[in-house]
């Protein structure tokens, strides 16, 4: 006989990677985004240090996201 406490950790374990795995998605794509306009400002002649908040900004958010998924991981059980 199932165990719908069980069943129903199982299934909320579960949506919860799945949304953590989107947020990781997202947040990599927003610091892909700014790495692209970042690397079209210095070919238009901005240089490296004007840009350095905003580069370090894509670093954080990259950090971020490693973390999440890193915790995704070490936080879904095995099939």
């Amino acid at each position: 006989m199932a165990n719908p406490i069980l069943d129903a950790l199982t299934k909320q374990v579960a949506a919860n990677a799945d949304a953590e795995a989107s947020a990781t998605l997202l947040i990599n794509g927003i610091a892909a985004r700014i790495q692209t306009a970042i690397d079209a400002a210095i070919a238009g002649g901005a240089t490296a240090a004007e840009l350095a908040p905003v580069t370090a900004e894509v670093t954080a958010m990259k950090a971020s996201a490693d973390a999440l998924s890193l915790a995704v991981v070490q936080n879904t059980p095995a099939a």
